[in-house]
C-alpha cells in the first residue's frame, strides 16, 4: 500500500491547476541564496507535485538554492515520499518530527535548518503553485519580506469566513500591514529574522513572524498569489483544535507582541 501510494504521487504532474502558467523569471534579478521550506503533514497526495513546481524555478532564481521538507510527524507515506525525493533530486533535504508538533514548529525547524540568505516558505497541500515564486523574487526589492495574498480563495464559505475574521483581529491589535497574514506564500531576508525564533506551534506563528518583523523595522510588501482548490487529503486550518490552539497562543503571546520592544 505504501510503495502504491508513492508510486502515484511521485507521478502526479507538477502543476497546482490545470492551464496555470509559471511565472518567469525576474530579469536580472538573481539572489545569492535560497531556501525553500515546506511543512507537511499527512500530503502523500501532494508534496511530490509542490516540490517539483518549486524545482522547477529554484535554480533560476539564485545562485544557491535547496528545499527543505518539514515532515511533521506524517502518519501516511508522505515521509517515505520526501525521502524519495531527497534521494533522487539534488539539493532536497528532509528534517522529521517523530510525531505531530504543529504547523509552528514544523516551520521553526525548517527556518533553524537554512543555510542561506533568503528563505521562502509555503504549503504542502496543493493550494499554491512554487512556480509562482518568481512573482515574489521580482516584488521584494529592498524591502525585507515579500508576501503573497490569495487573490480569490478557493476555500469553502467556513474557511473564508473563520480567515476574514482572524485577519480583522490581528490586524486590528498589532496594526499589521498586511491583508492576508495566513497566507503560506511568503520569502524572507535572513538577515531581517535575526536570531528570531518564534515561539508559537500552531497557526498564530505567522502573525507572531510578521509582527517581530515590523518590530525590527522590517519593509513589507504585498503581491498577489493564484490560490486553487485542495485536489487531496484533508483541510486542517478550520479544525477546532487548530482555532482553539491559535486563540490560546495569542491570549499567550498577544501582549508581549503588543509592545514595539518585542524581540
Amino acid at each position: 500500500m505504501a510503495a502504491d501510494a508513492i508510486s502515484r504521487a511521485l507521478a502526479r504532474p507538477a502543476l497546482a491547476a490545470p492551464g496555470v502558467a509559471p511565472v518567469p523569471a525576474p530579469a536580472g534579478r538573481r539572489l545569492p541564496g535560497l531556501c525553500a521550506v515546506v511543512p507537511v503533514h499527512d500530503e502523500e497526495a501532494s508534496l511530490a507535485a509542490v516540490a517539483e513546481g518549486l524545482l522547477a524555478v529554484l535554480p533560476s532564481l539564485a545562485e544557491r538554492w535547496e528545499l527543505i521538507v518539514v515532515d511533521d510527524g506524517s502518519r501516511d507515506a508522505t515521509a517515505a515520499i520526501a525521502e524519495r525525493l531527497a534521494s533522487a533530486r539534488a539539493g532536497v533535504r528532509v528534517v522529521r518530527h517523530p510525531d505531530n508538533r504543529g504547523y509552528g514548529a514544523a516551520l521553526r525547524s525548517g527556518l533553524a535548518a537554512t543555510r542561506h540568505p533568503f528563505v521562502f516558505w509555503m504549503d504542502g497541500d496543493g493550494q499554491f503553485d512554487g512556480r509562482q515564486l518568481p512573482a515574489l523574487v521580482a516584488a521584494l526589492g529592498d524591502a525585507d519580506a515579500a508576501v503573497g495574498y490569495r487573490a480569490r480563495r478557493a476555500d469553502r464559505w467556513l474557511r473564508r469566513v473563520n480567515t476574514a475574521a482572524w485577519n480583522l483581529l490581528v490586524r486590528t491589535l498589532f496594526a499589521l500591514p498586511v491583508r492576508d497574514v495566513n497566507c503560506a506564500f511568503k520569502l524572507v531576508r535572513r538577515a531581517a529574522l535575526g536570531s528570531l525564533v518564534p515561539e508559537a506551534c500552531g497557526a498564530m506563528v505567522s502573525t507572531e513572524l510578521l509582527v517581530r518583523l515590523c518590530h525590527r523595522g522590517g519593509r513589507i510588501v504585498e503581491v498577489p498569489i493564484e490560490h486553487f482548490p485542495r485536489r487531496d487529503g484533508r483541510p486542517s486550518g478550520a479544525a477546532p483544535r487548530v482555532v482553539l490552539r491559535a486563540f490560546v497562543e495569542l491570549a499567550r503571546l498577544g501582549p508581549r507582541l503588543r509592545r514595539p520592544t518585542a524581540r
